[in-house]
């Protein structure tokens, strides 16, 4: 009689899937070689810079600059990078810097010394942030008007406080954050600041249950939905987290400018997208990265440096982000369709 020898458990299974890599071993693959294409173009930049402005663009001043700068729009990124990660978008983080920024320098709040401006920047951010989170997730527009409403209305208020005039900081504690002796080991306060907003937003994006309902929401909101998520509360979380992000970016150029202007955060909307989207962040949502986003932002800043160096017009410059920014895009839909 013939004996049946049944295959060992587990054997079929390890059959199948021989030489097939596992789904997240893919996509760490991608990510990894996104950040190191990200960190190439960052030393390109640097060699260039380098090259064309050996004793300017490597002195230490500048490179302080040029982090400085990068830590008020990167801490506004950090925001964004949630929200486009949860599916959404906010049009409206150059405005609310703006109106954060004036209402903190107004001459009342500045009776109440550093606390007060500090205080009241946060305040106005998460005041935004909430109205555009009660729109979108309980009031069903859409991210694209709602936040375009409150671009609209931010500014318009900004400039009715200010009256069009520049707001001095006469806050002795406000000021001396930007001064050369506040640096630490010479690292400018704002950069620390920045670095530790990154360091939390990557621990919450990649370490924690609110960042991977975010990346659930934007995957496919109504499986989410049904998995027992509450995403119309987790996108109000994220909108009031861009709020917030725009309040901490307010403070700080507060304290790079030293003054409040209701045309603060210009187009800053665009330059944050557009660092999440090169930082390897998908505009539909389901993916994000706070470290590409990150690299993002001291891409530009650094291009930006370059061509105030070498006095290029600002309009090159503009091109070369569009450039940069529609090649990102396309990587993107590729490495989508290759996945």
């Amino acid at each position: 009689m013939t004996q049946h020898v049944s295959p060992p458990r587990g054997g079929t299974e390890k059959t199948a899937t021989a030489g097939r890599p596992p789904a997240w071993r893919s996509l760490t693959a991608r990510a990894d070689v996104r950040t190191l294409s990200l960190l190439g173009v960052l030393a390109v930049l640097v060699v260039i810079g380098g090259i064309t402005k050996p004793d300017e663009f490597l002195d230490t001043r500048n490179l302080q600059l040029v982090l400085t700068q990068a830590s008020v729009i990167g801490v506004v990124t950090v925001g964004m990078t949630f929200v486009i990660t949860a599916g959404g978008i906010d049009l409206s983080v150059g405005a609310i810097v703006a109106l954060a920024s004036v209402w903190a320098t107004t001459v009342a709040t500045q009776e109440y010394g550093f606390g007060g401006i500090l205080l009241t920047a946060v305040l106005v951010g998460l005041g935004c942030g909430l109205v555009n989170g009660l729109l979108i997730a309980y009031g069903g527009m859409v991210p694209f008007i709602a936040t375009l409403a409150m671009l609209a209305s931010a500014r318009g208020l900004a400039l009715q406080i200010t009256d069009g005039r520049t707001q001095i900081v006469t806050v002795d504690g406000v000021l001396s954050l930007g001064e050369r002796d506040s640096y630490v080991l010479g690292i400018p306060p704002l950069v620390l600041v920045f670095a530790v907003v990154t360091v939390i937003g990557w621990l919450v994006l990649n370490r924690t249950t609110f960042g991977r309902r975010t990346v659930a929401v934007g995957g496919n909101p109504e499986a989410a939905r049904l998995a027992g998520i509450d995403v119309r509360r987790q996108r109000l979380y994220l909108y009031l987290l861009s709020g917030l992000c725009c309040g901490i970016a307010a403070f700080l150029l507060i304290v790079l400018s030293g003054s409040g202007q209701n045309t603060n955060g210009n187009l800053y909307e665009l330059d944050a997208i557009a660092a999440a989207i090169i930082g390897g962040t998908l505009l539909s949502g389901g993916r994000g990265t706070i470290t590409g986003s990150v690299l993002g932002v001291l891409i530009f800043t650094t291009i930006t440096n370059i061509f105030a160096l070498n006095n290029l017009q600002s309009d090159v410059q503009q091109i070369a982000k569009g450039a940069i920014i529609v090649a990102a895009v396309l990587v993107q839909r590729r490495t989508a369709s290759t996945a």
